[in-house]
């Protein structure tokens, strides 16, 4: 499996390309804005996707939704409870238009090509919070970051609960698990696991 990372929206917020290079099946993780630079590295590898993961609704994750899902024909998922965030209007959390259309919950598997990806409820940042699974990385959206951690200021967030995701469905994880985070750069759980101040 191939990732290329777009830095897209006016905060940088790391979208994925997950590209199955057998069967060139993608998966978009969280398209946050910048649609046509997403769909100018989409053509690039020739990538036919199949559907767009959200980690959670706040707009700076979900910004590019609209324009990929006509692009692209592709069903959104998002935890049902971001969705009713975004549903009420709520600050800080995308526009309806860009809400998913497909909900996932704990546990569930999805699939595009040869490549398997579980969700992970890891609520905290937001109530409907979510992360990526795949055998050798996982897709933590801002629940973890590298020697950080989300933040809980916002509405919908609770920090012992955030403590509770990251300890309970990431720390568990092999070591040598790869973190792609919402921002920022890459990392390890073995590394978070000893570095991260957040979680001593």
């Amino acid at each position: 499996m191939q990732v290329k990372i777009i830095p897209a929206g006016i905060y940088d917020a790391n979208c994925y390309i997950l590209f199955d290079e057998n069967t060139k099946e993608s998966a978009v993780i969280d398209p946050g804005g910048d649609a046509d630079l997403i769909l100018d590295e989409i053509k690039a590898i020739d990538a036919d996707v199949k559907m767009i993961l959200l980690t959670h609704g706040h707009a700076d994750h979900t910004g590019g939704v609209a324009e990929l899902k006509k692009e692209f024909n592709c069903d959104v998922y998002i935890n049902e409870k971001d969705s009713e965030m975004i549903n009420k209007n709520v600050p800080i959390y995308g526009k309806q238009h860009e809400n998913g259309n497909k909900f996932i919950s704990d546990g569930d598997v999805l699939q595009f090509g040869e490549i398997k990806i579980k969700c992970l409820e890891t609520p905290g940042h937001t109530p409907g919070g979510v992360c990526y699974l795949t055998d050798k990385a996982v897709f933590t959206g801002d629940t973890l970051f590298y020697r950080s951690i989300g933040r809980t200021d916002f509405e919908g967030g609770e920090y012992d609960t955030l403590i509770n995701s990251i300890n309970t469905k990431l720390m568990v994880l092999p070591d040598e698990t790869l973190v792609y985070t919402g921002h920022g750069p890459r990392t390890s759980i073995g590394f978070e696991k000893n570095c991260n101040p957040f979680l001593k």
